[in-house]
């Protein structure tokens, strides 16, 4: 089996790094931290300039039309920079338009892939307490839609966006155009930075076209998770070197820190953390772009990310000590990011629930399932 990446996916993977972590160096967060923008606009827009907004959108659409994993290389160094740019919530909803939408969604796929327009997405009502707070009833010809749909990333800034609705007691996706009148925003910002808005409709009526296949819930929600783990790995692998070097460096007793045998348990758990994390997240890539199913996969390599953005997280605040809670020194960021993420991703219990009724339902597991000698049993 050949595990390395390919020449182009090296040639990816170094240019998000280069872009990412030139720009969002510690002086540039500092800044940003009290800048009260939405998002890096000038980040955003060398994005679509080097076409990283678009490397999932069909090259019949005007995208570079590559896969999960070209897309988790970038999303890492994303991570370990900490950008706040909307790469994966924008071409992921023009992705799953191209392969779901009718031909009146076009033009918005065409939009995106150009970076004219903004697209976001939200598939936070399949983990939320709450379940789903949108519901779509039948009209003459349509739908009436009303509801609720909670902290839709860049809800401010976006022009169109694909929510979950509940129709007749099942999830599917909606092409929401945000300019619509009946939809009322709230904004707000995430403790990590991020802009969200919360979205209240009375009364929108859509046509039919609006409501994508039911099968499309379930195709991007397995993409969601391998893109939000992707940033969660970036987040953790920075937050990890970081770690490193300040107990590297830090003295107590005449001798540094990192010396100590606890201190280097802990970080030795934080590494079999990521590391674990990583072989569940490209398992999870490349059945996705190998269009193997990967229910099972997505839902252990969610909690693996939540469970790694925590342990990670809180070894890295607790061997700093007391400057780990400083706010002028930049680990925290790392914190608040991987809580984000744990919460967008469903939270460690959420994830390993759905995981056990998976279990409950399907009596074979593993790889070795797909092969076809194996189909038969």
């Amino acid at each position: 089996m050949d595990f390395e990446l390919s020449e182009d996916q090296r040639a990816i993977a170094q240019m998000a790094d280069g872009i990412f972590v030139d720009h969002c160096h510690d002086d540039y967060m500092r800044q940003w931290d009290t800048s009260g923008e939405p998002m890096m606009a000038p980040l955003w827009t060398l994005c679509i300039e080097t076409g990283l907004q678009a490397l999932a959108i069909p090259e019949a659409h005007g995208g570079s039309g590559l896969g999960m994993t070209e897309l988790m290389l970038v999303l890492q160094a994303q991570g370990k920079a900490l950008a706040q740019v909307p790469l994966w919530r924008h071409q992921l909803a023009a992705a799953t338009l191209a392969r779901f939408g009718a031909i009146e969604h076009t033009q918005w796929i065409a939009l995106a892939a150009s970076g004219e327009a903004l697209l976001s997405l939200s598939v936070d009502g399949l983990n939320s307490a709450l379940g789903i707070e949108l519901h779509a009833l039948a009209t003459a010809g349509g739908w009436s839609i009303n509801g609720r749909v909670a902290a839709l990333s860049q809800g401010d800034q976006a022009q169109a966006a694909l929510v979950l609705v509940q129709v007749e007691g099942q999830p599917r996706l909606l092409v929401l155009d945000l300019a619509a009148a009946e939809i009322r925003r709230v904004s707000a910002v995430l403790t990590h930075g991020e802009a969200v808005a919360d979205l209240h409709i009375q009364n929108l009526i859509v046509n039919t076209t609006a409501l994508l296949p039911a099968e499309a819930v379930d195709w991007l929600e397995l993409r969601s998770v391998a893109a939000l783990a992707a940033l969660q790995l970036g987040v953790s692998e920075e937050q990890i070197r970081r770690t490193v070097a300040y107990v590297s460096e830090r003295r107590q007793f005449e001798r540094s820190i990192g010396s100590f045998q606890a201190v280097q348990m802990s970080m030795a758990d934080t590494h079999i953390a990521v590391e674990a994390l990583r072989t569940a997240l490209w398992q999870l890539a490349y059945r996705i772009d190998a269009n193997l199913p990967a229910p099972s996969e997505a839902l252990a390599t969610a909690w693996l990310a939540c469970e790694a953005g925590h342990r990670i997280g809180h070894v890295a605040q607790h061997v700093h000590g007391g400057i780990g809670v400083d706010l002028t020194y930049p680990i925290h960021r790392f914190l608040y990011w991987s809580r984000g993420l744990s919460l967008a991703l469903g939270g460690s219990a959420a994830n390993l629930e759905r995981l056990g009724d998976w279990l409950n339902d399907n009596d074979k597991l593993g790889w070795k399932y797909d092969l076809e000698e194996h189909q038969a049993l």
